[in-house]
């Protein structure tokens, strides 16, 4: 604390901190118990996931619809956001790159698909997050599949835009078919794209 801190401030800037720690507790909290259980979770289970009490989560986010586009808004900054590699873990490939991150993204659609229901007669406001969305993330994909296709690890005849309606239209039927593998269908159409290893000769040692 600066000698010209008051002990208020410092009582204010921590609440600040605290406030800001558990909203994105919350948010965290939130996005796994959407996918997990679908968007008309109970808002409990999400309080409980978070560790904190109802109190918390309805001075943070109000309505459902609030949380839901936070949530939103959360998981599009983290895709949107570079992904720096663990401490002593060792770099992905660029194709494990790609991958990861439409497992990453295939998640983020789960939630994305009950946001229209969430935000109800908020027709506009949908239609804003979901040009916000197109818009953030498909340089982003562009960037992984052209760094894949440059390594000969994917085919190079792929647009990104193509490629996230591909993935998001396998993704429709999560919340409708309980025993519907969104993810396994993924898994399936990314292994489309990848190129086979180079054969080894002859002459090469095994």
């Amino acid at each position: 604390m600066s000698s010209a801190e008051s002990p208020q401030a410092v009582v204010g800037r921590r609440k600040r901190s605290d406030a800001r720690r558990n909203a994105q507790t919350l948010l965290d909290a939130a996005a796994a118990v959407f996918v997990r259980a679908g968007i008309d979770a109970p808002v409990r289970d999400i309080a409980a996931e978070a560790g904190v009490g109802m109190g918390t989560l309805y001075r943070h986010f109000p309505t459902r619809s609030d949380l839901v586009v936070a949530v939103f808004r959360h998981q599009l900054d983290a895709l949107a956001a570079p992904q720096p590699t663990a401490p002593g873990r060792t770099p992905e490939t660029p194709y494990e790159a790609l991958r990861a991150w439409v497992a990453r993204f295939t998640d983020f659609l789960v939630t994305k698909h009950g946001l229209a229901e969430a935000l109800q007669s908020d027709q506009a406001g949908y239609e804003s997050l979901h040009a916000e969305f197109v818009h953030r993330l498909v340089p982003v994909l562009d960037q992984l599949l052209r760094a894949s296709a440059d390594a000969g690890q994917t085919r190079a005849d792929v647009r990104p835009l193509d490629l996230m309606i591909a993935v998001g239209n396998l993704c429709i039927g999560a919340g409708t078919f309980p025993d519907y593998r969104a993810r396994h269908m993924v898994d399936v159409l990314l292994a489309g794209l990848a190129r086979p290893a180079p054969a080894r000769t002859g002459s090469e040692p095994a």
